[in-house]
């Protein structure tokens, strides 16, 4: 976790390898791993599937056709992500190490989200994740703010490249005013009174596996999660429904289907904590403006985020372009979600 946890002594040593792995031949390195992990298996009959949906690592599953359910998962590190990923920190999850496990399914996309059955799915799944007690009898403290900060310490104001320079003074907004933006939003977003819990902080649509078979869906990818705000995994997950290689904001949820998905994880987040299974409308209504608030935050968040990746990342993707879209979608939706109030 990105905030202080607890890991006892005589917890299990993660296993190192002393491998490197070049980002750009992955492939090649997972197969001299594969010879370390899984030493009774023939190199010959190894097959490997790469992952290119990751927008922050490089992702590689190696297996044998005789055993296609044990795959070992290779995931390496994109350049300079340790600016925004504490990895130490990430081994620590859970107290005492990060476990791998390939699950059998499929990554959801935009349009699987907003599928009703679906969507109730990942709100209990949410719901499940929220009510895990992992903070040893600590008050849990929200990362959001610290990790903002961090952020925007790392965040360019000069490319090597002119083109991006250009864009970058004429499409985003000044470091003035973003610093002015976030100061504002801390102090009024932590004051909505939303439960600080156990967040996935990263839940975009391909991040969520769905097992038609056993008829449940699982998260994936923790490498954001931290003690945060409820309010704030809900927003961002919200935001998400917009997809990310190719933005639609009017793809963000309905006022209606907001309350649905509310509603099913109010209830299931209530059973979780050993609370009653009812939801007031006032819970429902002050969770809905909670949550809409804190889809500001996530859009500064992300846009941050990027900003750091376009100066550092190999990645093959228009990371400044994705930065302004997130501030823009700020600034458009800041007054509408700001005549919101919490019910008395």
């Amino acid at each position: 976790m990105e905030t202080q946890i607890h890991v006892p002594v005589g917890s299990p040593v993660i296993r190192k390898i002393p491998i490197f792995v070049d980002e750009h031949n992955v492939t090649e390195g997972a197969m001299k791993l594969i010879k370390e992990l899984r030493p009774a298996w023939d190199s010959s009959d190894v097959r490997t599937k790469l992952f290119t949906d990751g927008t922050t690592n490089k992702l590689v599953g190696c297996y044998v056709e005789d055993s296609p359910e044990d795959v070992v998962l290779v995931r390496v590190y994109g350049h300079k992500t340790e600016l925004i990923v504490d990895r130490d920190n990430e081994l620590k999850s859970f107290q005492n190490g990060i476990c791998y496990e390939f699950m059998q399914g499929d990554a959801l996309g935009t349009q699987d989200v907003r599928d009703p059955s679906l969507l109730r799915l990942i709100a209990r799944e949410m719901a499940r994740i929220h009510g895990i007690h992992a903070h040893n009898g600590c008050i849990p403290k929200p990362n959001l703010w610290i990790k903002m900060r961090k952020y925007f310490s790392l965040v360019a104001t000069e490319f090597t490249d002119q083109a991006s320079n250009v864009r970058i003074q004429q499409e985003v907004p000044s470091k003035v005013v973003l610093e002015q933006e976030m100061a504002w939003m801390k102090e009024h977003l932590s004051n909505l009174g939303s439960p600080v819990v156990l967040c996935h902080n990263d839940l975009l649509c391909k991040n969520i596996i769905q097992n038609e078979k056993e008829g449940h869906v699982r998260f994936i990818d923790y490498e954001y999660s931290s003690y945060n705000y409820q309010a704030f995994d809900i927003g961002n997950h919200f935001n998400e429904f917009a997809g990310m290689a190719e933005l639609d904001y009017g793809l963000y949820p309905s006022r209606e289907m907001q309350m649905d998905w509310l509603k099913v994880y109010l209830e299931a987040y209530k059973l979780f904590t050993k609370k009653t299974e009812e939801v007031s409308p006032r819970e429902l209504e002050t969770l809905y403006v909670q949550v809409n608030k804190f889809a500001l935050a996530s859009h500064f968040f992300w846009g941050f985020w990027a900003l750091i990746q376009a100066k550092y990342s190999t990645i093959d993707f228009d990371f400044l372009g994705y930065a302004v879209l997130r501030f823009n979608q700020y600034f458009k939706t800041k007054p509408a979600v700001m005549a919101l109030q919490i019910p008395e």
